[in-house]
């Protein structure tokens, strides 16, 4: 059987992938711990490692993992950011990923925390568990008739603008690389990045991570916002600066934020910390303002995103292994 040593592995990532066909060709060694320097010793005795968000591949890890003999680094995600590609090249290590798990997943995440936000949801489920039924603070905003911004149009964010269009909502769209024709076929507008902030009243974020988008919202860009704007972001943390976003929510620039992703969520997402105090000053701070909702990365969490992810990823493993090339589109 073929050896792959699984890190960061929780209870739903065991069920999909050993159902995944083929799955029991492989022997798992599962761990609930994270890939770092410091569990390198895990991953000896093995021709893959299978790799989540916040497992570090720098280039000594990586250097690590070539010398004991690994040859595939197998991302479970469709993020890379964590994996210094450059490295893994050199010492002639595949790394693949999972680009396009269930678009419709993360999509539909996105309008579920932003109409969670927006009509109370999370406080009125509160309250009437409580036998409290008054209907106080609870006042929302229609979706139709609202310009709603989506700034990048790849899979998710097509996706979005589709779903916000059925809300009768006016969308229009940035992305570095716009697609003429999807958005006329589709009823969105393309605008420039700085017209996209200034006429929205929710801007929805469907960006990768790179050095251009670095904190592609801060004080600067905030501040060039719509008042009163809501400010939705299942993509990546970093795109983010925490610190400008939260000394707009104090001034009251913005109108409400939804977040699925957090730009320091490394050792804090995936895990329980219920019973410890958290020292992260700037999270405890958003999760005190009453229009801030923050879920745990959890838009990706669907059984059809599982399944798929499980599938795309086993099948590059046994593909690696018979001397293959990966699926289209996987390997990096």
């Amino acid at each position: 059987m073929l050896p792959v040593a699984f890190f960061d592995t929780k209870s739903y990532d065991r069920q999909s992938f050993m159902a995944a066909p083929d799955a029991d060709s492989i022997d798992w060694r599962w761990h609930e711990f994270r890939l770092g320097s410091e569990t390198l010793a895990a991953s000896e005795g093995v021709r893959a490692v299978c790799v989540f968000v916040n497992d570090k591949l720098d280039r000594p890890v990586l250097a690590a993992l070539a010398a004991a003999g690994v040859k595939h680094v197998a991302l479970r995600c469709a993020g890379f950011n964590n994996v210094d590609l450059n490295a893994a090249r050199e010492l002639g290590l595949t790394v693949t990923r999972v680009p396009a798990y269930s678009p419709h997943a993360v999509a539909e995440h996105t309008v579920a925390l932003l109409q969670t936000l927006n009509r109370k949801i999370h406080r009125a489920y509160n309250r009437v568990r409580e036998q409290n039924f008054s209907l106080k603070g609870l006042v929302g905003f229609d979706l139709c008739g609202k310009t709603v911004g989506i700034a990048g149009t790849g899979k998710i964010g097509r996706i979005v603008a589709k779903i916000f269009r059925g809300y009768d909502a006016k969308v229009i769209a940035y992305d570095p690389f716009p697609d003429a024709a999807w958005a006329a076929a589709n009823g969105v507008e393309y605008v420039a990045f700085d017209a996209l902030l200034a006429r929205s009243d929710i801007v929805s974020l469907h960006l990768p991570l790179t050095p251009e988008t670095h904190h592609l919202l801060n004080a600067g860009t905030i501040a060039r916002m719509k008042p009163g704007a809501y400010v939705v972001n299942t993509s990546r943390g970093k795109l983010i600066d925490t610190t400008a976003l939260i000394q707009h929510l104090k001034t009251g620039r913005l109108g409400g934020v939804a977040l699925d992703v957090y730009e320091e969520e490394e050792g804090l997402f995936f895990e329980d910390h219920s019973g410890e105090i958290l020292q992260d000053d700037e999270l405890n701070l958003l999760l005190s303002f009453a229009n801030v909702l923050i879920t745990s990365h959890q838009a990706f969490l669907t059984q059809e995103a599982l399944r798929a992810i499980a599938a795309v990823t086993v099948d590059n493993i046994h593909r690696l292994e018979r001397g293959e090339a990966p699926l289209p589109g996987t390997g990096l």
